[in-house]
């Protein structure tokens, strides 16, 4: 009964166009025959919870048989583990930025100032301090409503201050200033290591990283404003060729500074392993998360945890190791779920 329910939800859910679309590249990728690659995606939202988007990225027209495309991590999968992992009460100290900063500022490597707590003379003495900074809300995401502030570009303090409450800004942080190994990879913005860990018995796990790069257009690397994405493996390398979801396209080099992605070695990439570690530990009602790491010229500093890590970038079928599978068992060794 749960299979028909999930079936009928991702059908209704389903764009046709989008669907269309997705069947269309895998053809040309795959050279199989249309019908046969609707047929399959229908089977495996009906089988495998898995909808079109995710056929197209885990690679289900190459991956074949049941055990291996359940070896793949699915959203109900991941939305599972999290309910059991995450307790609802304890969520928000990851959604909402000031909650964030207050239990994590030991590890951000920075300062920041909460406006709500604040006046127009502290507003004034942080910029003195600090330049630029970035000004940012304390409960949107995707980069939604950030701006950076130089310091004579501002005006005087009293209005600056009304402005930025008024626009719904809670937030000041210093500015991150970059590992020049990274402006190398791309200076337009921090380009950020995606690393998640999972704990069990007060222990954490780093389960994969990804490299989150911008396209060298704008200043963030986030995938829905067209930044691209890597595996990056226990070496500290970055291991394929970046994907970007904008254009659909793998780039074996950054499109504006010509480095070559894979065997791009991370700065410090021991060093943001055991930082993720050491903040995976600090919220106990909260073992799984993704946290975003950027790579400073003074070291890993944290960006900002998520409570709903990603499941469907690291299981990109370009970027699976040889084998070919999923990341689900390495959660399983962990926390059985039961699969559906």
């Amino acid at each position: 009964m749960h299979s028909f329910k999930v079936f009928w939800s991702r059908l209704r859910e389903a764009s046709l166009a989008r669907m269309n679309m997705h069947i269309r590249e895998i053809h040309k990728e795959s050279g199989r025959a249309r019908i046969g690659i609707f047929l399959d995606m229908l089977w495996c939202v009906f089988r495998y919870n898995v909808g079109y988007l995710d056929y197209h990225v885990f690679g289900f027209a190459y991956v074949r048989g049941k055990e291996k495309r359940r070896s793949f991590m699915t959203m109900n999968d991941n939305l599972a583990l999290v309910r059991l992992v995450n307790e609802a009460d304890y969520r928000d100290i990851f959604r909402n930025k000031l909650k964030f900063w207050t239990r994590f500022a030991h590890l951000t490597g920075r300062d920041y100032l909460n406006l709500r707590e604040s006046g127009p003379a502290d507003l004034a003495a942080f910029l003195e301090a600090h330049d630029p900074v970035f000004a940012k809300p304390a409960e949107d995401f995707g980069g939604h409503g950030i701006r950076k502030l130089r310091r004579g570009e501002t005006g005087d303090a009293e209005t600056l201050y009304r402005t930025l409450r008024e626009a719904g800004t809670d937030l000041i942080e210093e500015a991150i200033v970059q590992h020049p190994d990274m402006d190398r990879l791309n200076p337009s913005c921090i380009n950020t290591l995606r690393m998640v860990t999972l704990v069990k018995d007060g222990e954490a796990h780093l389960m994969y990283s990804l490299i989150r790069v911008g396209d060298g257009t704008k200043p963030v690397d986030n995938i829905s404003s067209g930044g691209m994405y890597a595996p990056v493996w226990e070496d500290g390398k970055i291991a394929k060729p970046a994907f970007c979801d904008a254009t659909g396209l793998y780039y074996e080099t950054h499109p504006k500074t010509g480095t070559r992605f894979e065997g791009f070695e991370i700065p410090n990439y021991p060093e943001a392993a055991e930082l993720v570690k050491q903040a995976a530990l600090v919220v106990d009602q909260i073992k799984y998360v993704g946290w975003d790491v950027a790579l400073s010229v003074s070291g890993p500093v944290l960006v900002e945890g998520n409570v709903i890590p990603g499941y469907d970038m690291c299981q990109n079928y370009r970027h699976l190791r040889d084998d070919k599978r999923g990341i689900l068992e390495k959660f399983q060794a962990y926390y059985p779920l039961e699969k559906k």
